[in-house]
């Protein structure tokens, strides 16, 4: 998950990998006001059901939750306000053909900062059906039955 000893995880969404098969990522910045940074400082974030979404040549991060900054005033900002995401014109070009295939979304991972900047990390993803679920959690305690054995 982290990359880079530059960055810091904020959030990570643990329910996008289990909901979706993530094909791509993709890193984008983010515009963002004063306050949602200082909230963002404290982790004060929420990225369950948050997608992000391509509309006029732009990307836009939908129903993210970032509470509202404690010391703010009356020009703290709204919590779950749309905010721009910031990609280049050819990689946007891009995720707009494939998002246009049958089935592909784009769903925030992660956000986190990099070297003082906020970025998010966006997965282009599929859904999962119910029983690619249950093979991954079949996987997964296999996996962990087979690292205790080892240990033992």
């Amino acid at each position: 998950m982290q990359s880079n000893p530059s960055e810091k995880n904020i959030t990570v969404n643990r329910k996008a990998r289990h909901e979706y098969e993530i094909i791509q990522t993709i890193e984008a910045g983010i515009v963002l006001l004063g306050t949602e940074v200082k909230s963002l400082r404290q982790g004060k974030i929420n990225l369950v059901d948050s997608f992000a979404q391509i509309k006029n040549g732009e990307v836009w991060l939908v129903s993210a939750h970032i509470s509202e900054y404690t010391q703010g005033n009356i020009n703290n900002h709204e919590p779950t306000r749309t905010r721009k995401l910031l990609l280049n014109k050819v990689e946007i070009r891009k995720l707009t053909s494939k998002v246009n295939e049958k089935g592909l979304t784009l769903v925030p991972l992660r956000v986190y900062f990099s070297s003082g900047k906020v970025k998010v990390e966006l997965g282009l993803a599929k859904g999962k059906k119910v029983y690619d679920k249950r093979e991954d959690i079949k996987k997964r305690d296999f996996q962990r039955d087979q690292q205790r054995k080892d240990h033992n």
